[in-house]
């Protein structure tokens, strides 16, 4: 599963809220980071060091049989495809979750974040919305203003039920 969106979306607390329901761990890109990287600069080639990592545990995790919800942006749809291709699997066998939620929210999440992996505040949420590409492949979107964790996580697992029960 892919818990997908722009920073300060809420994506992180819909991932360590799902994942005891699914029975799945959470790889986040922004904990990945700080553990490698002390001080990280965000470059092109750090950030593809960080998601390489991120798909290298993912494909042993998945392999060992263990569910794994990726916690990232994912931004760019070739981004999402490189995932797919790399993990081997086929459109149907990946979740994806892309956390919405209004501009003020947003703004007003990143200015009381507070000892959190994330370094994203309001300039690099405001450049990443200008390049942010949109999913157009199926997918849950959920806007993480709207209901409490709880109640959207259960809106999850009810889709993924029904998408289940579908195959």
């Amino acid at each position: 599963m892919i818990v997908c969106g722009l920073p300060g979306v809420g994506k992180s607390t819909i991932a360590n809220a799902l994942a005891p329901l699914i029975n799945a761990v959470v790889l986040s890109t922004d904990k990945i980071r700080k553990e490698l990287i002390p001080n990280p600069t965000y470059k092109k080639q750090e950030k593809k060091l960080i998601y390489n990592v991120l798909l290298i545990v993912t494909k042993y995790l998945h392999k060992a049989g263990i569910n794994c919800i990726l916690d990232a942006t994912f931004n760019t749809e070739n981004s999402r495809k490189e995932l797919r291709k790399k993990l081997g699997l086929s459109q149907e066998k990946i979740c994806i979750v892309e956390c919405i939620c209004p501009d003020d929210i947003v703004i007003s999440r990143l200015k009381d974040r507070k000892n959190d992996y994330s370094d994203a505040d309001i300039s690099i949420y405001k450049k990443m919305k200008k390049i942010y590409q949109p999913i157009k492949e199926e997918h849950i979107i959920l806007d993480t203003n709207q209901q409490s964790t709880k109640t959207n996580v259960k809106e999850i697992v009810n889709q993924l039920l029904k998408k289940n029960k579908k195959k």
